[in-house]
């Protein structure tokens, strides 16, 4: 019997987790002339509801990761390669003859893999240009092709104004769908909805919050090899209440409880014993993590772990500890969906057992 909780990849089919009236938001998106903004906190699934849309197309995509990227060049050549990933040569060939700097493109002959490069360039926003309108051509009113950018917020860090010139190309479009996903709230707000912004209101914005309780809860029951109701439902329950409902952290307990239960026939106790072998697992990982952090870092940490607001902290100004909660929000350690909470919750548990 095979594990039925999946997590750390894209999940689709049985492994897909509820969902159905955001698929139903993002379908509609992809059916329209709009764009659509997507924000969630990291691992909330935001890749995998946008992948099982896309898939449920039957369209072309591209599909790049902001955060891989480490130039303006580096920008137009991985959007060349996807797109000679997804057409045929010999039907994109003639569509560049406007480059203004053609690519170098090669082959990998054991892999099969296509790799675009260009000659260094004083102007890089003239490859991206080219890039762009290429993706455009490529695209048909009978096979529309969408465009998911994830992490989009980083375009802020690539370079200076490349949001300006982002904007000024992608206005112009008129055959793609792009979905623009971001997992940094207060920059994806400053980006779509401050009205100096080159991208504001530039598409639907959508946030994905946490899978209801008794969804989440129809879920995991359904999969967890018990047959004591009661049992069952005090196992859920307290798998639900530890991840507070946290899609990824959700699916790795209930993967470990599965394992322990279906291996080890362990039930008494058994979310615990789960709890406490994956804090063990990861304990040099999260001592590494707690050392990186200052005084402030870990005092706004302490208060979380014990269900505590940072911002309540009267020994510590109020300006202060937001500034520190905006920094751990921004790496990524700290999420705010109803109030603030340490994303991981083994990490909180391990800061909770080690650290108080």
């Amino acid at each position: 019997m095979t594990n039925p909780f999946k997590f750390g990849v894209l999940v689709d089919n049985e492994f897909f987790t509820d969902r159905t009236n955001e698929l139903k938001e993002v379908q509609m998106s992809l059916n329209s002339t709009n764009h659509l903004i997507l924000i969630s906190p990291r691992r909330f699934g935001k890749s995998s509801l946008v992948s099982k849309a896309v898939k449920a197309s039957g369209r072309p995509c591209i599909s790049l990761n902001m955060q891989n990227m480490l130039s303006v060049e580096d920008l137009a050549s991985k959007l060349l390669r996807e797109v000679f990933r997804l057409y045929p040569m010999e039907r994109v060939k003639h569509l560049m003859s406007h480059f203004r700097i053609i690519p170098t493109v090669s082959t990998n002959p054991v892999t099969n893999v296509i790799d675009v490069s260009f000659q260094p360039t004083i102007n890089s926003m003239v490859l991206l240009e080219d890039a762009m309108e290429l993706v455009e051509k490529v695209s048909t009113e009978k096979s529309k092709l969408i465009v998911v950018l994830d992490e989009f917020q980083e375009i802020l860090n690539i370079r200076k104004g490349l949001d300006k010139q982002l904007r000024s190309i992608m206005q112009t479009q008129q055959h793609l769908n792009y979905i623009l996903l971001g997992s940094q709230e207060s920059m994806m707000t400053e980006i779509f909805e401050r009205k100096k912004s080159p991208f504001y209101h530039f598409g639907r914005l959508m946030r994905l919050a946490k899978i209801p309780y008794n969804d989440f809860k129809e879920y995991v029951s359904t999969r967890l090899p018990i047959s004591d109701q009661k049992q069952l439902n005090s196992i859920v329950e307290e798998i639900l209440s530890f991840t507070n409902l946290h899609p990824y952290y959700t699916q790795q307990l209930s993967s470990q409880v599965w394992e322990m239960v279906y291996y080890d026939h362990i039930t008494d106790g058994v979310v615990g014993e789960a709890v406490s072998k994956i804090v063990r697992v990861h304990d040099l990982d999260f001592e590494r993590l707690w050392l990186n952090f200052n005084r402030m870092d870990r005092s706004i940490m302490l208060s979380l772990s014990k269900g505590v607001n940072p911002l309540q902290n009267r020994q510590v100004a109020t300006s202060t500890s937001f500034s520190g909660i905006k920094r751990l929000m921004k790496s990524g350690y700290v999420i705010r969906v109803n109030d603030y909470e340490i994303e991981d919750p083994f990490f909180k548990e391990w800061i909770f057992k080690y650290c108080l």
